[in-house]
C-alpha cells in the first residue's frame, strides 16, 4: 500500500491539499429529497472531461484520501479511467467510492476494474442504506432501491473476497424520518456478511427538505453510542487497510465530537478546510469544503494547475474568512482531518486506540 507516513509534516505545516473530494457528476438515478446536491444541479453542466481531469490531477501532488462524490459516480462511463488518472498522478492511500447501489452489474464491473488496476490504494466502496426494505425506498423516493442495493452488496462482497485492497461498508444518513428506526437499521447491517464498517452521517441536506432535519440529538447520541459499543466488542466492524485501527480510534472520537458540536452549536476544533482539504465540483469550481459557497477559483481559469489555484490570492482570502468565522458543522469528512492533524487531539485518539488493541482483522497488502 502507499505509505501514509509521508503526510506527517502536514501535522505541523498545512499548505497542500491531502484530502480531495471530487463531485464527478450531478446526475443521479435516485431522487432523495434530502440530498444537498442533485436538486440544484440536475443537469450535466459541462462536466470536466477525462483529459481535463488528467491534466489537473498531474499538478496536485500526493493525496492521503481521495473521495469521489455526486450525483451517482458510477453514471460516469469513464469512471475507471478517471480513478486510474488520480492513482497514477496522486498515489492516494485511500480511494472512497460511494454509491446508492442502483446499478449492480455496472457497479461490480467498475469496482473490480478499479481494485485490480489500483493495487496500492485501499479501495473503500460504501453503499447508502437509510432504512430496511420499503422504508429505504420511501425515504429516498426511489422504488426498488433497497433490493438493488442488496444485490450490489452481494456482488461487492464476492469481489472483496478476491481483492485484498477492496473494503466494503454501509453508510446511513441520520434524519428525522429514520431516527426512530436506527436500532432496526443497525441490527440489519449487523447481518450483512463481509461488512467492514457502518457509519452514520448527520443529515446536511437541501434547505427545501427542512422536515428531514428536525432531528433529536439524543437519538443520534444513542445510535452512535451503539456503534461505539460494537466497535469495542469482540467482533468489531473495522477496515483492514494499514492504520485501520487508528482510523477506527478516530471514528470513536469523531462521533462524540460531532454530537457535542451540534449540542453546543459552536466549533470545538480548528477547521483545516481549505488548508489541507479541497472540494471540486463537476465543472471545476474549487471550494474549501462542501458547505461554504465561496469558491477559491475554477481549475479551467488556472490552466488546470491545481497548486496555482490552491495558493492563489482568492484562495488565501477564502481561508482567512474561514479562520475569522464562527461557522460549525457536522460534516464527517472534515472531522477526520481536523482530528488526525491536530496534535491536541492525540491523547484522546491514543486512548481509543488502546481500547481497540488486539481487535480488527487482516491488514491489506
Amino acid at each position: 500500500m502507499f505509505s501514509s507516513a509521508r503526510y506527517i509534516p502536514s501535522i505541523f505545516v498545512k499548505r497542500d491539499a491531502l484530502q480531495f473530494t471530487f463531485f464527478l457528476t450531478s446526475r443521479c438515478n435516485a431522487r432523495c429529497p434530502f440530498c444537498f446536491y442533485w436538486q440544484d444541479r440536475h443537469s450535466q453542466r459541462d462536466e470536466l472531461t477525462l483529459d481535463e481531469i488528467e491534466r489537473f490531477s498531474a499538478t496536485m501532488g500526493n493525496l492521503l484520501w481521495l473521495l469521489f462524490s455526486g450525483g451517482e459516480i458510477f453514471l460516469r462511463k469513464d469512471l475507471t479511467r478517471i480513478v486510474q488518472a488520480f492513482y497514477r498522478n496522486t498515489r492516494p492511500v485511500i480511494i472512497t467510492l460511494p454509491t446508492n447501489g442502483m446499478a449492480p452489474d455496472l457497479i461490480a464491473l467498475r469496482v473490480e476494474e478499479i481494485a485490480a488496476q489500483c493495487p496500492r490504494s485501499a479501495i473503500v466502496c460504501k453503499i447508502s442504506l437509510d432504512g430496511v426494505g420499503e422504508e429505504h425506498d420511501h425515504l429516498r423516493d426511489t422504488p426498488g432501491n433497497f433490493d438493488r442495493a442488496m444485490e450490489t452488496w452481494e456482488r461487492l462482497r464476492t469481489l472483496a473476497e478476491r481483492y485484498d485492497n477492496l473494503q466494503i461498508g454501509i453508510n446511513t444518513v441520520f434524519c428525522q424520518e429514520n431516527q426512530d428506526r436506527m436500532d432496526e437499521i443497525i441490527d440489519f447491517v449487523d447481518t450483512l456478511p463481509g461488512c467492514e464498517t457502518h457509519t452514520i452521517s448527520m443529515i446536511r441536506g437541501n434547505p427545501a427538505a427542512a422536515d428531514y432535519k428536525h432531528i433529536d440529538l439524543e437519538k443520534y447520541k444513542r445510535a452512535i453510542d451503539r456503534l461505539d459499543l460494537e466497535l469495542k466488542g469482540e467482533k468489531p466492524k473495522m477496515y483492514h487497510f494499514t492504520m485501520a485501527r487508528l482510523k477506527s480510534a478516530q471514528d470513536l472520537v469523531q462521533r462524540q465530537l460531532i454530537y457535542r458540536t451540534m449540542r453546543q452549536s459552536r466549533r470545538l476544533l480548528p477547521c483545516y478546510a481549505g488548508r489541507i482539504t479541497a472540494v471540486m465540483n463537476e465543472v471545476g469550481d474549487v471550494f474549501p469544503c462542501e458547505i461554504l459557497l465561496d469558491a477559491m477559483g475554477n481549475i479551467r481559469e488556472f490552466d488546470y494547475d491545481f497548486r496555482k489555484l490552491f495558493h492563489s490570492e482568492q484562495a488565501d482570502r477564502v481561508r482567512a474568512k474561514i479562520h475569522r468565522s464562527r461557522c460549525y458543522c457536522s460534516h464527517e469528512c472534515y472531522f477526520v482531518t481536523n482530528i488526525l492533524f491536530n496534535p491536541l487531539m492525540y491523547g484522546q485518539v491514543a486512548g481509543r486506540y488502546l481500547q481497540l488493541a488486539g481487535k480488527g482483522t487482516k491488514v491489506a497488502r
